[in-house]
C-alpha cells in the first residue's frame, strides 16, 4: 500500500499546473549555446603586436589553442584505437589532421624570419609539439600491429 503522503504528491504532480492549488514549480533556466572560437584557417593567425615579446606571446597563444584541439583529438583517437573501435580510423585521421594544423602554424612562426620570436616559440611550445607527434606516431604503429 502507498503511504498517503506519497499518493497526494503523485496526484498533485499529475494535475495540470493551472488546476493545482499549490504554487507552480519554478522553471530552470534554459541552457545557452556555448560560444566556440575558431579560426578560418591556419594561414591567418591573429594579428600580432608590435614588440617581439607580444608577438611571441600571441603566436604561442594561437599555437596553444590549436595544440589543445589536436591533443583532445589524439586522446579520443588513442582511446578508440585501444578499444579497436569501428571509429578508430576516422578518429586517427582527425587527430592527424589537427596535428598537421599545429605543425603548419608552428612552422610558419619558426620560418617567419624573426629569430627572437622563433626561438621563444621553439623554447616554449616546441617540446609539446614533438611529444604529440611522437604520440600520434606510436598510435599509428599500434593500429598497424592490431590489424
Amino acid at each position: 500500500m502507498i503511504p498517503r503522503v506519497l499518493a497526494q504528491c503523485a496526484m498533485r504532480l499529475a494535475r495540470p499546473m493551472h488546476l493545482s492549488s499549490t504554487s507552480p514549480i519554478p522553471r530552470l533556466p534554459t541552457p545557452q549555446p556555448l560560444a566556440i572560437r575558431t579560426y578560418a584557417s591556419v594561414s591567418s593567425p591573429p594579428s600580432f603586436g608590435s614588440s617581439n615579446k607580444s608577438t611571441a606571446d600571441a603566436a604561442i597563444e594561437h599555437i596553444t589553442e590549436l595544440f589543445a584541439t589536436a591533443q583532445d583529438e589524439f586522446e579520443i583517437a588513442m582511446e578508440e584505437t585501444e578499444k579497436v573501435s569501428v571509429y578508430a580510423q576516422a578518429d586517427r585521421d582527425a587527430a592527424r589532421e589537427e596535428l598537421g594544423k599545429v605543425q603548419e602554424a608552428y612552422r610558419k612562426v619558426v620560418e617567419s624570419g624573426d629569430v627572437e620570436v622563433a626561438e621563444e616559440v621553439k623554447r616554449r611550445v616546441g617540446h609539446r609539439i614533438r611529444e604529440l607527434e611522437g604520440g600520434v606516431d606510436r598510435m599509428e604503429k599500434m593500429a598497424i600491429e592490431q590489424d
